[in-house]
């Protein structure tokens, strides 16, 4: 899939040296993006560090310090540097036939002890309101959000206890569909949401758990844009009219985007928003189903470019081209940042979580205006959210917590 970015200082030195992006001198676009991030909130919701550290550090946090430079694209300074004010930290699990439970409330706790070990920097967060909140404290507002929804094996009563633990968003699915809803990348079986898929979404929406519609197969994201009464979100997707991968949004759901209320949170992996890269990766991605360890990454792709060739390189301008997409056809009020940083080689320009000023001032040199730079960088996740936090409150004043199963919806 994608070659590790390696980040020590030698390389840090090298890349300043010859990235178009990584100029010393601020230039004027630059420092304009710095203050309309000063001014108003930067938020990603997607971001695989838990991982990292899970298969780096053996989970052990003392082994991987956040506080000095980490190994990976993020830590406490770049976070900083990228004026980062909410982050999402993804507590993914694989998607294995057995034990998914177990995996994911061990992610959940790697994640919390995270977030607690970092109480000057960090603080953890479950309400729309906690960006702000932790904004005037500054500190960053560090948020689960939840990938596969494997984790569930197929109960709302675990649903509700990843709620109950600090879960505010869950990707339906993974790189493998679930017993009730199709993944983007894999054989379409259930046909799109099951009953049981549907109820899902509606226990999430009694709930105030943000519907994560990234990974799923199209017929996935109208259903739930059929079925769900709050705004949804994709964690990390990008626009599939400009790159044509499974894992993208079409337009005609973008639109459908905009009536829900929902965001499209822009995702940086590089298959994703350049075609050139998408191609030389697409023989790839049979092998690369099921792999977890970044190790395995690399041999694979090792394997492939003594064949191919070396592998193109992803720009920030190819981010900032799904961007303005996306506004285009969904509006400026339903786009929004969902890095994806995972270890792995990102777009030139956009190598850590210290780049985001870099893209925003991107924008600015294209002429957007401050007003829609401050939505796309944060305002627009965090009035959707908000949102989905006042349907919770309705629903729960109208309905009990579901009993479905899938066993009772889905014969």
């Amino acid at each position: 899939m994608l070659a590790r970015l390696r980040t020590g200082a030698a390389l840090a030195v090298a890349l300043a040296a010859w990235s178009p992006y990584a100029s010393a001198q601020e230039d004027a676009a630059l420092r304009h993006a710095r203050e309309i991030l000063r001014r108003a909130p930067l938020v990603d919701t997607h971001n695989d560090l838990p991982w990292l550290i899970r298969e780096s550090a053996g989970s052990d946090l003392a082994k991987y310090d956040l506080r000095g430079r980490a190994p990976h694209e993020t830590d406490i300074p770049r976070l900083r540097e990228g004026q980062v004010s909410a982050q999402f930290w993804s507590v993914w699990i694989p998607s294995v036939d057995s034990g998914s439970a177990r995996l994911q409330l061990e992610q959940i706790d790697l994640t919390r002890r995270m977030i607690a070990a970092y109480p000057e920097a960090l603080v953890f967060a479950t309400r729309s309101s906690d960006v702000e909140a932790a904004r005037r404290a500054g500190r960053i507002a560090s948020f689960l959000g939840g990938e596969n929804g494997r984790a569930l094996e197929n109960s709302l009563g675990t649903l509700r206890a990843y709620y109950d633990l600090g879960m505010r968003y869950m990707t339906l699915t993974h790189g493998r569909r679930t017993d009730w809803a199709d993944s983007a990348t894999d054989e379409a079986k259930v046909g799109g949401l099951s009953p049981f898929g549907k109820e899902v979404v509606r226990e999430m929406n009694r709930l105030g758990m943000l519907v994560d519609i990234s990974h799923v197969s199209p017929a996935v994201m109208n259903q739930v844009l059929d079925v769900s009464e709050a705004p949804v979100i994709f964690s990390h997707s990008s626009a599939r009219a400009v790159t044509d991968h499974p894992r993208n949004v079409p337009d005609d759901v973008l639109r459908r985007l905009a009536r829900n209320g929902g965001v499209v949170m822009i995702t940086f992996i590089p298959g994703f928003v350049s075609t050139s890269v998408m191609k030389w990766e697409e023989p790839l991605m049979v092998k690369m189903q099921g792999l977890t360890a970044i190790a395995d990454f690399e041999r694979v792709e090792k394997e492939h470019a003594a064949v191919a060739g070396p592998k193109p390189r992803a720009t920030l301008k190819d981010v900032a081209d799904h961007i303005e997409h996306a506004a285009k056809v969904a509006g400026i009020d339903h786009v929004g940042l969902g890095c994806d940083f995972a270890g792995l080689q990102m777009p030139e320009g956009l190598e850590d979580v210290s780049r985001y000023p870099y893209l925003i001032a991107e924008l600015v040199r294209r002429g957007w205006k401050d007003e829609d730079l401050e939505k796309i960088a944060g305002r627009n996740f965090v009035r959707a959210f908000a949102r989905a936090e006042a349907v919770a409150a309705r629903l729960q004043r109208e309905r009990p917590p579901s009993n479905a199963t899938l066993e009772a919806l889905d014969r």
